[in-house]
């Protein structure tokens, strides 16, 4: 039997590759700050993330589904259902999860202290999938676990929905082209790049829209999706206005900035 954890990172790093490569092969925008600068401080966060999480978080979503599953608790082991449906059920409830969790990580102040280190990127690649403060992680790995507790999601669908969801943040974050078509026809069920990348947008009705990580289901249904930026792909300035100094986002500034005055760079909650 495949080590959950040796799985986990073999995708991981397949996936990041693969992103990496169509970005270099592919490339949508332009970069216009050093990208070896932003992936010292984006992979050095990454670093960090995932050393407070080994030292501060005492169980893991995998450890809580076992849990769950050993007690029949939640609502998928009081149900009768064939395994397919289980997995088809605990899939699609994980990534609203996550939607709703990104949402609220916008509309909530507090949240959004810790939410906007992701945001302030002024360039988008598949570094910043995965550039996220420790204390967001943190609170993200106790959502995600209260939510397999609630649905009663089976250990192994915990695993693949890590996978797919990682597997989607770093391919809707690249900065990859693909052809119109292609795009519209893979918006209707997947986010994609060009769609994600306007929730980048420093113009804050488009960073509050587009929340969706893997499937883009949940923007149409929740009326929070916006089709293309004001300014189109190549006019679109990314960031979060007030946070615009590249040299100012060293690694002790990413960390520090939660604890710092909010300045500019608040979005107003979409209607």
């Amino acid at each position: 039997m495949v080590d959950n954890n040796l799985l986990r990172g073999a995708v991981f790093l397949i996936a990041f590759s693969a992103v990496a490569f169509s970005e270099k092969r592919w490339p949508r925008l332009n970069g216009h700050h050093p990208k070896n600068i932003r992936w010292q401080r984006n992979l050095g966060l990454i670093a960090i993330d995932v050393v407070v999480v080994y030292l501060l978080m005492p169980f893991t979503a995998v450890m809580v589904a076992t849990r769950v599953q050993d007690h029949q608790l939640g609502i998928l082991n009081q149900i009768p259902l064939p395994t397919v449906i289980v997995w088809l059920i605990a899939l699609i409830w994980m990534d609203l999860v996550i939607y709703w969790q990104h949402r609220w990580f916008h509309q909530l102040r507090w949240l959004w202290r810790l939410h906007k280190v992701h945001h302030i990127d002024m360039d988008i690649d598949v570094s910043t999938g995965l550039r996220f403060h420790p204390g967001e992680i943190l609170l993200s790995l106790l959502l995600k676990c209260a939510a397999v507790a609630v649905m009663g999601v089976p250990a192994d669908v915990v695993i693949v929905s890590e996978i797919l969801i990682n597997s989607a943040a770093m391919f809707n974050h690249g900065n990859i082209a693909i052809p119109t078509a292609v795009d519209r026809y893979l918006r209707r069920f997947l986010v994609t790049p060009d769609m994600h990348r306007i929730h980048h947008s420093v113009i804050s009705g488009e960073t509050n829209s587009n929340y969706g990580f893997c499937l883009s289901w949940w923007d149409f249904l929740f009326h929070s999706y916006t089709d293309q930026p004001q300014k189109g792909h190549q006019g679109i300035e990314l960031g979060l206005a007030g946070y615009q100094s590249f040299t100012r986002h060293t690694l002790v500034y990413l960390l520090t900035l939660p604890f710092i005055p909010l300045q500019h760079g608040k979005p107003s909650a979409k209607k």
